[in-house]
């Protein structure tokens, strides 16, 4: 069997086509699945955002139970005036939240 250059050129040109045909398929597999993958990685984001939330909730009202004790404390102590509306604002904001945590 004799080759040719012919022949030499041909089947490099179809190897080329080969290649440039399997080189557009894995192109269009990655850029196919991008968008699943940025949806894995927003969940991600977001199941964390969620989470921090939560403990930035939980941090704040512990912080605001420690004001009011605190402005409790000095209403007992006979300081007046802006110590009980600080106390009434406080407690009525805690009962607010209490019943709009509920629904």
């Amino acid at each position: 069997m004799y080759i040719s250059i012919e022949t030499i050129i041909t089947a490099g040109s179809l190897i080329a086509a080969l290649g440039v045909i399997g080189g557009m398929l894995i192109a269009a597999y990655r850029f196919f699945r991008k968008p699943d993958e940025l949806e894995r990685r927003i969940e991600k984001i977001r199941k964390t955002h969620e989470e921090d939330i939560r403990k930035i909730n939980e941090e704040q009202c512990l912080i605001t139970y420690g004001l009011l004790a605190c402005l409790k404390g000095l209403k007992e102590q006979g300081c007046n005036g802006p110590v009980t509306d600080g106390i009434n604002k406080i407690e009525k904001h805690l009962n607010k939240q209490a019943h709009d945590m509920e629904e």
